[in-house]
C-alpha cells in the first residue's frame, strides 16, 4: 500500500548486510520461479467509440497517454529482465489506451515525484496509489483496485510466527519495503510493544520487496508486510518458498491519478476503466498476476475514504 517514499541513507548497504547470509538461499528460490511472466494480451481489447469521444483530439499533447508509475512493486508495476516495464497496473495501462483508442507509456518514476508531475510531464498516474482525503484534495483519483496489507513467513512457517494480533509479533524481525504504509504500520506497533514492556518488533526496511522476500526465504528475518496483492504474488514466484498467513488487514482503494485541471481526461479515463470492469477484462488481468480478489466493480472518481 504506498503511501510515500522515504530517502534513507545507506539504506541499500545496509540492505545488503542484513541480507547476506540469504543470497545463496536467495538465489535458490529464484532459480524455482516460475518463467518470467508477460502480463495480459490487451491485442483483443476493441476501440469503444462512445468513450474515445470523451477524449478530445487535443487532449493529449504528444498523441500519447504518458503515465508515471515507480516500478519496483511486483506484482502491480516492475521491470522484466529485459527492463521493460509490466505488471498489472501497466497491463491496466494499455487496456485503457485500448478502449480510447490511443497508444500508452508507461515512464519509471520516483514514486514521490509522480503526484507533482501530473499535468506535466505525465498525463496520469497509475503506480499502486491509494486514495486519501489528502490525495485527492490535491488531484482527481480514480478507484480500480482494493489492496490491504498481509504477512509473509517462509514456507511451513518454521519460526511459528502469529500474525493474528500485531502485539504477537513483539520481539520479532519483520521485513518491509521502504516508505510504504506497511513500514509505518510496524514501526508504530513496534512502539506498542515497547510500551506495554514487551520487547519491540525489529523492523527491516529494504529497498524493494525481492529484497525482503530474499531475506524471508533465507531466514534472515521472520516474516515480511506488505500489500495484500505483493504478498500472494510473492508467494506464487518463489513456488512456495514463502507462504501468506493471516487475514487481509486495513484493505482499501487504490486509484489512477489525473490533474483536478484535466476534467474531460479523467472522466474519458473513468469511463474507459468502467468499461473494462464492466466486460470483466479488468478481473482477467488480475487473474493473470493471480490477484483477481483486489478487484472493484466501480471506478469512482474521488471516493470518500476513512484515512
Amino acid at each position: 500500500m504506498r503511501i510515500h517514499h522515504t530517502a534513507a541513507l545507506g539504506l541499500a548497504a545496509m540492505t545488503c548486510c542484513l541480507a547476506l547470509s540469504a543470497c545463496t538461499n536467495a538465489a535458490d528460490w529464484r532459480a524455482r520461479t516460475n518463467p518470467e511472466p508477460t502480463g495480459y494480451d490487451v491485442s483483443g481489447i476493441e476501440v469503444q467509440p462512445e468513450i474515445a469521444a470523451l477524449l478530445p483530439a487535443d487532449a493529449l499533447e504528444d498523441g500519447v497517454l504518458d503515465v508515471g508509475a515507480a516500478t519496483n512493486y511486483a506484482p502491480a508495476e516492475f521491470l522484466d529482465t529485459s527492463g521493460k516495464p509490466i505488471g498489472y497496473d501497466v497491463d491496466l495501462t494499455q487496456a485503457i489506451a485500448a478502449v480510447l483508442g490511443i497508444k500508452a507509456t508507461t515512464h519509471t518514476a520516483e514514486f514521490d515525484s509522480i503526484i507533482a508531475a501530473i499535468g506535466s510531464k505525465y498525463d496520469a498516474g497509475i503506480s499502486s496509489f491509494t486514495i486519501t482525503s489528502q490525495r485527492t484534495a490535491e488531484v482527481n483519483m480514480t478507484s480500480y483496485i482494493n489492496v490491504g496489507s498481509r504477512f509473509n513467513v517462509a514456507q511451513g512457517n518454521p519460526q511459528g510466527v502469529d500474525a493474528s494480533s500485531h502485539m504477537n509479533l513483539c520481539g520479532r524481525t519483520v521485513g518491509v519495503q521502504v516508505g510504504t504504509a506497511q513500514e509505518e504500520t510496524m514501526n508504530a506497533s513496534s512502539k506498542e510493544c515497547a510500551q506495554a514492556d514487551q520487547p519491540p518488533i525489529d523492523v527491516r526496511p529494504y529497498d524493494d520487496q525481492d529484497a525482503a522476500t530474499s531475506a524471508l526465504a533465507g531466514g534472515t528475518i521472520d516474516a515480511t508486510y506488505s500489500d495484500s496483492t505483493v504478498a500472494g504474488y510473492a508467494a506464487e514466484r518463489t513456488d512456495g518458498a514463502v507462504e501468506t498467513i493471516g487475514e487481509v488487514e486495513d484493505a482499501l482503494p487504490q486509484g489512477v491519478i489525473t490533474s483536478k485541471q484535466d476534467t474531460e481526461l479523467t472522466t474519458a479515463i473513468q469511463a474507459a476503466l468502467q468499461y473494462l470492469m464492466d466486460e470483466g477484462i479488468w478481473e482477467e488481468i488480475l487473474t493473470t498476476w493471480g490477484v483477481e480478489d483486489a478487484a472493484l466493480t466501480k471506478a469512482e472518481l474521488n471516493p470518500r475514504v476513512k484515512d
